[in-house]
């Protein structure tokens, strides 16, 4: 009797955690449904909004000073109308990097697993973008690199890092058509403790795009975005910071499948006496910091990209190659992550990936990091600079 008594709680134990499991599950597919009806009203409305495919400009701002002819010049005027059909398709991939990151916020929430997060927003650009090859799709990986993590963190497949109430978490992802890409970021933290840290980061990047334009120095750019990121603290715990601009960390012209196209914009002041140019993009991006302002490379390796200048290198490993050909099909040129590999079917793949970075072909880009315990904050904007005026490409209500 003792004997079937045991058997008997045993089973019922069984039958509770078997039950507790299958709530569990059918919660996780109704939260599932859920995201997929918001992500199909969100496809809709894009098109329902936009049905002549001409979609909005960003936040445009006139030149100033030496350029104010710029902004009534009719020969000026006349070079953007030959240019429609690429600022289009730069406003196309604006507006659905609008419309994510609307969607996102309103999910976000303490407690998310970082994979899942970052498999919605990816998943909802590819639906929003309508994802088509090198066509259209996600220009890098979703950054959602934590406190003192600065950038170029995201979960590899099986990470169980959580989303909790104390995080400062920066959201840097990128969208593109036809190679033209929105590089933007912001950041979140749901403790009201580190808004003076966020205000910091999001009034230098303003700062900066105010500065920018055509014959404009970059050091003059990085100069003013130091004046005012560093003239801010931030009390945490009880202890007061004063907020630095990170100088090893810099914003970046962007080319066509070319995310860092060759010039740095500093976010302190130094010797760079490049010019911007008419017709360039660039990503106006800046980070302050409760640590030292200085990042290293540090934590496990996640995004890579493959050399833009890359010449043919004969590859021994077999496997190296097969790798390489869906690289060379699905990203080109543009970032991408291991998750983004296993999603395409990829196996084993990691000796192949260590022997295309060895041989030149690929970046690895590894974590960034300020040191352990600090907090770093992050807003970024692409810009451009066109023949009569200056938009901010991805300026939306939110930032």
């Amino acid at each position: 009797m003792k004997v079937m008594g045991k058997n008997m709680k045993m089973m019922g134990k069984k039958m509770m955690t078997t039950g507790k499991k299958f709530q569990r599950k059918r919660r996780r597919k109704i939260k599932a449904r859920k995201r997929k009806k918001c992500q199909s009203k969100l496809i809709h409305r894009l098109f329902l909004f936009f049905p002549s495919g001409e979609f909005p400009e960003g936040e445009i701002q006139q030149y100033k000073d030496d350029n104010l002819w710029r902004n009534t010049s009719e020969e000026k005027r006349e070079l953007e109308r030959l240019e429609k059909p690429l600022y289009n398709s730069v406003h196309r991939a604006a507006e659905v990097h609008r419309q994510v990151r609307k969607y996102i916020k309103g999910i976000l929430k303490p407690g998310m697993l970082m994979t899942d997060l970052c498999e919605t927003l990816e998943n909802t650009v590819r639906k929003l973008i309508s994802e088509n090859g090198l066509q259209a799709g996600i220009a890098f990986p979703t950054g959602c690199s934590l406190n003192w993590v600065a950038a170029h963190w995201t979960p590899n497949t099986g990470d169980k890092t959580v989303l909790h109430y104390d995080d400062v978490m920066k959201l840097d992802f990128g969208t593109h058509i036809d190679g033209y890409i929105v590089d933007s970021a912001f950041t979140v933290a749901f403790n009201p403790m580190f808004d003076p840290l966020l205000e910091a980061s999001r009034e230098a990047t303003n700062t900066g795009i105010k500065e920018c334009g055509i014959d404009v120095r970059l050091c003059d750019v990085g100069a003013a975005i130091q004046e005012v990121m560093e003239s801010y603290e931030v009390e945490i715990n009880g202890k007061v910071y004063q907020v630095k601009s990170i100088r090893n960390l810099n914003g970046h012209s962007i080319g066509r499948y070319q995310i860092h196209a060759g010039k740095s914009v500093p976010i302190v002041k130094e010797g760079e006496q490049t010019k911007m140019e008419e017709g360039e993009f660039f990503a106006i991006e800046t980070f302050a910091s409760t640590g030292k302002g200085y990042v290293r490379e540090d934590l496990e390796c996640s995004h890579y990209m493959k050399d833009f200048e890359a010449v043919h290198i004969p590859l021994r490993l077999a496997r190296a190659k097969q790798l390489l050909a869906t690289i060379n099909k699905n990203f080109s040129t543009l970032a991408f992550c291991r998750r983004y590999l296993d999603r395409l079917g990829e196996t084993k793949y990691l000796m192949a990936l260590k022997n295309l970075c060895d041989t030149g072909i690929l970046q690895p880009c590894p974590p960034l990091c300020d040191v352990k315990g600090s907090y770093v904050s992050q807003f970024e904007h692409t810009i451009l600079l066109r023949p009569t005026c200056k938009e901010v490409i991805s300026r939306g209500d939110d930032y």
